[in-house]
């Protein structure tokens, strides 16, 4: 008996030793990777502009591996798929956090999918990178926005078109996808023409659903809009994959662009490798990266990237700089704070400058937002881009729009104020 009782114990012993050896395994084996997260939908109707986003960060994570990864560890990418569904953003980004472990995500297109995980970043305290440009009105700790705000792509595209060399327009079109930043965006655009002396008759504003694709109606009240005799544009932020019948009927309408010139600011090579361009010379985008720009960084990024995907014809992006950009300002920013404790790189990033891919250098900001270059390009044949305007230097990105009653006393400023919505006329934070 007491033999037994030996051995019971034995085992026992053994088995209690072998699990306390196991419980500290496993956070050690856990540990052996940086994981990072990648939030990009893969399927539904913003596939057409987000995969690519995906393919990029994979590329990015394997050129930095190469390089002998982070902090002497190897970085793992986590695929998830949102599939174009803004309330499963939510759910896949605390798949990432809090599942998965990821030390920064890189992720989300529209605002409306930025909009559904910013509860969970903040609760969660983890670290979101959002390439794509958006409305503003927003400063976020959790978030560093590398994408454009309205005062690096939407106003300038305005004030260019206003100008001579954009043809001296005098009616304008708000057409956008019916969500938040192509509503948001067009108010800013709204105040800012009529402070420009615009008349309310000389804009139209026209808002669609995602994956719209009837558009015979909506063109034709274009045209019929551009036919006063008064110069008219349209501005467009009509997103995702609604944008090749759109401009496929403005083809078959005959809207020309020396008659109605469309400035996007959503559409740039992506979305038209699958739209013929033959009918669309000369319309516009307003982007802060072009493939076009000759410079040697982006020659060299464009051949990295098509060697990568083993296509010679896939296109790049202004999004994809943008995470480009970010992505080597996170990890500048984990070397200097030797962490990926996200408070620390939180701290760490601002004032860190990475290169973009057009021959100059991206500053990362207090307010979360970078310094970029503007860029008017026209639409070529073979879906490229023709550079007809530039900003000389690069642009501080404005959180909030100097166009707006409830904002132009607003900063954001996470170092000395530590606010996102500091208001300039109370002293206080929150905006009131």
């Amino acid at each position: 008996m007491l033999q037994r009782r030996q051995l019971i114990s034995g085992v026992a012993g053994g088995l209690a030793a072998l699990a306390l050896s196991l419980s500290h395994a496993a956070p050690a084996a856990a540990q052996d990777t940086i994981k990072v997260g990648i939030l990009h939908s893969l399927s539904g109707t913003m596939a057409i502009s987000e995969t690519t986003l995906k393919d990029v960060m994979l590329m990015l994570i394997e050129e930095q591996n190469k390089k002998g990864g982070l902090l002497g560890k190897k970085l793992e990418a986590v695929v998830v798929d949102p599939a174009s569904n803004w309330p499963l953003f939510a759910e896949k980004a605390r798949e990432l956090i809090s599942q998965h472990k990821v030390a920064a995500v890189f992720g989300c297109w529209t605002s409306v999918s930025r909009k559904s995980v910013l509860p969970v970043f903040k609760e969660l305290n983890n670290i979101l990178f959002y390439p794509v440009q958006y409305e503003g009105e927003e400063s976020e700790r959790n978030v560093f926005y590398t994408g454009a705000a309205p005062n690096q792509q939407a106003i300038p595209a305005v004030d260019y078109l206003m100008s001579k060399d954009g043809g001296d327009v005098k009616r304008w079109v708000l057409a956008g996808t019916d969500y938040v930043y192509p509503r948001t965006t067009n108010r800013i655009l709204e105040a800012y023409l009529k402070a420009k002396g615009v008349k309310p008759e000389d804009i139209m504003i026209n808002y669609t659903p995602f994956g719209h694709s009837d558009w015979q109606t909506i063109v034709a009240s274009i045209k019929k809009f551009g036919s006063t005799g008064k110069k008219t544009a349209v501005v467009s932020t009509i997103n995702g994959d609604a944008n090749v019948p759109f401009y496929k009927e403005l083809a078959n309408a005959g809207v020309k662009a020396t008659d109605i010139p469309v400035v996007a600011f959503s559409v740039g090579e992506e979305e038209l490798a699958g739209v013929d361009t033959s009918n669309l010379v000369g319309h516009l985008a307003a982007w802060n990266y072009f493939q076009s720009v000759k410079d040697k960084t982006n020659s060299e990024f464009i051949a990295k990237w098509k060697a990568f995907t083993k296509n010679p014809k896939r296109v790049t992006n202004d999004p994809m700089e943008a995470h480009v950009v970010g992505f080597n300002m996170w990890v500048k920013a984990v070397q200097k704070a030797g962490t990926v404790d996200p408070d620390k790189v939180i701290d760490s990033i601002v004032g860190i400058e990475a290169p973009n891919l057009t021959g100059g250098m991206s500053k990362m900001l207090p307010n979360h937002h970078i310094t970029k270059p503007v860029m008017i390009g026209e639409i070529r044949t073979d879906g490229q881009f023709d550079v007809v305007w530039q900003t000389k230097g690069l642009v501080p990105g404005d959180a909030w729009s100097d166009f707006l009653p409830g904002s132009m006393d607003l900063e954001a400023d996470w170092v000395g104020k530590k606010c996102g919505n500091f208001n300039k006329k109370t002293g206080k934070c929150g905006g009131a």
